[in-house]
């Protein structure tokens, strides 16, 4: 008979959780730390964090008890449990995979800008009109999964090219859990397809860089005034005819980085400020985080979640409604779901893959 088993990693990890936390009620039981209360503290911190950790280790425990005398019935033979058996060991298979990603998940320590807001930037790159339009249909597929999701879309600023097309769009995306859902989506997108201008029917393929920033608060990022040079000019583009009439368009340039930031969507030239800081303070705590991972992430194959935004992540082929995400060698043929927003199998599958990289990670 074939018996259910954990993965012996996660046992291991899991043993461990369970060994601290039998640890831990010794030592909060113990009157001498009831007297010292930094200490009560943090002890009733680490066992507050490790609970639900035990909590779904037991339950995936007694599912796989469940499944090992299930699948005893199913080998006995007995014809009149055997149909209600089967019925059993596969409803607690389906439990077991989804409470073993619950357990790696809660394993491995919440990343703090988790549920964070996320700043995020669709700017067209190599292909003309047609990388317009297709960065034009990555920023729509993304307010598309915020809707989803219950989250709230707010546009800093967009620059538009030919009708249905942009340049560059920036947007603040806010809700539970969203830097920690779109991150995955930083990179280079490439699209392959027949363009509505081309007469000979050939595939062209184009591409648009998504970049997803935490949005970042004073305390995270320390900007001095002497490190800013702020330039003021005429806006330019649609928004009625008092847009050129003022000095309302904000530059900010971080010397320190060469970062730079334009803001020109509103008529105020404090609100433009405003929002232009809100974007440099969202690259540079980006820039902060991604050398960090960086530096964590140095000897491993993969670079999921890192900021890295020089490779291509991800390709959209529309011929053969195709999706494959490059990462992690994942295909999916349901390009129009992706396309109107439903993006959940994609980075279900990226977590999954980093919590497995991670756990990995915290055994060496």
């Amino acid at each position: 008979m074939r018996t259910a088993a954990l993965d012996e990693r996660l046992e291991l990890r899991l043993a461990e959780a369970e060994r601290r936390f039998g640890q831990l009620d010794e030592q909060l039981s113990d009157p001498a730390v009831h007297r010292d209360p930094d200490k009560l503290r943090t002890l009733g911190q680490e066992r507050s964090a490790l609970e639900p950790v035990v909590r779904a280790g037991a339950e995936l425990r007694k599912v796989v008890h469940d499944l090992d005398q299930a699948r005893e019935v199913l080998s006995d033979g007995d014809p009149d449990l055997k149909e209600l058996a089967q019925d059993e060991a596969a409803e607690l298979e389906g439990r077991l995979g989804t409470l073993a990603v619950r357990v790696r998940e809660l394993l491995i320590p919440k990343d703090p800008m988790e549920d964070r807001p996320a700043v995020v930037e669709v700017r067209a790159g190599t292909g003309g009109d047609e990388a317009g339009l297709f960065a034009s249909e990555l920023m729509r597929m993304y307010k598309r999964y915020a809707e989803m999701q219950g989250w709230t879309v707010e546009m800093m600023s967009v620059s538009e090219g030919i009708p249905g097309s942009i340049k560059e769009a920036i947007f603040t995306v806010r809700g539970r859990g969203v830097y920690g859902r779109l991150r995955y989506e930083s990179g280079v997108h490439r699209v392959q397809r027949v363009p509505a201008t081309e007469s000979q029917g050939r595939i062209h393929t184009s591409a648009a860089s998504v970049a997803v920033l935490p949005e970042a608060e004073e305390v995270d990022v320390e900007i001095a005034d002497n490190d800013l040079r702020i330039d003021v000019f005429r806006s330019s583009g649609p928004g009625g005819q008092s847009v050129n009439t003022t000095d309302s368009a904000v530059r900010i340039t971080h010397l320190p980085t060469g970062l730079v930031v334009s803001q020109q969507d509103e008529k105020s030239q404090h609100k433009n400020k405003a929002k232009a800081l809100k974007v440099l303070r969202s690259r540079l705590l980006d820039l902060k985080i991604a050398q960090q991972e960086a530096e964590r992430a140095r000897d491993r194959k993969t670079q999921i979640g890192t900021g890295d935004r020089s490779a291509k992540i991800r390709t959209y082929n529309f011929p053969q409604s195709r999706v494959t995400d490059h990462r992690i060698g994942l295909t999916l043929h349901q390009l129009p779901a992706v396309m109107g927003g439903d993006l959940d199998d994609l980075i279900n599958a990226l977590r999954l893959a980093e919590q497995e990289e991670r756990l990995v990670g915290t055994d060496s």
